[in-house]
C-alpha cells in the first residue's frame, strides 16, 4: 500500500515448512539489526542517498515519518509482520512507548555514498500528538492480549 510518495507498507508472506515458516528476504545493500529501546523516543534522521526498510522481529514501534508539515504514524508489530518502505528525503524517527524493546531489521538499499548530514539527528520541528501515539500503543496492547486469550482457550 503507498502511502506517500514511495513510503509503503507491505505485509510480509510467509511458506510454511514442517515447523518453521519463512519469510522472504528483502533485497539490500546491507542489511542491519537495530534496537529501539522501551521507553524512548528518537531524533530525526533523513537520508539522501538510503531507502530504509524495516522490520520488526520482536516487540513494537512507531516510525514516525514528516512530510507536507504533519508527522504521519505507522505502528510496526513482531504480530503483524509487515516492512515499511521509507525512500530518501523522508525526514523520519522511533517511538517505543512500550515495556518492551524492539528489535527489527533494516534492508538499506544505497543510492550513492552518504550525505555528511544523512545521520545527523534533528528535534522535531513542532510536537507530537501523543494521543494519537498512546492510542496506537493502547491498541496495539490489547490485540496482543486478545490473541493471548484466544490461545489460552484453544490450548483449554
Amino acid at each position: 500500500m503507498s502511502l506517500k510518495e514511495g513510503i509503503s507498507l507491505r505485509k510480509l508472506e510467509a511458506t510454511q515448512g514442517s515447523t518453521a515458516q519463512f519469510y522472504t528476504p528483502q533485497l539490500s545493500d546491507e542489511t542491519m539489526l537495530v534496537q529501539v529501546p522501551s521507553h524512548s523516543i528518537s531524533d530525526f534522521f533523513v537520508h539522501h542517498f538510503q531507502t530504509d526498510q524495516l522490520l520488526v522481529v520482536k516487540g513494537s514501534f512507531i516510525v514516525v515519518a514528516l512530510y507536507n508539515k504533519q508527522y504521519h504514524y505507522y505502528p510496526l508489530t513482531e504480530e503483524k509482520p509487515q516492512v515499511i518502505t521509507i525512500p530518501p528525503g523522508i525526514p523520519h524517527c522511533a517511538i517505543n512507548l512500550t515495556e518492551k524493546d524492539c528489535v527489527m531489521v533494516n534492508a538499506v538499499l544505497r543510492h550513492g555514498e552518504s550525505h555528511p548530514l544523512d545521520y545527523r539527528p534533528m528535534k522535531p520541528p513542532f510536537p507530537y500528538d501523543f494521543d494519537q501515539i498512546n492510542l496506537i500503543v493502547e491498541t496495539s496492547q490489547q490485540t496482543q492480549l486478545n490473541k493471548k486469550e484466544m490461545t489460552l482457550l484453544l490450548e483449554a
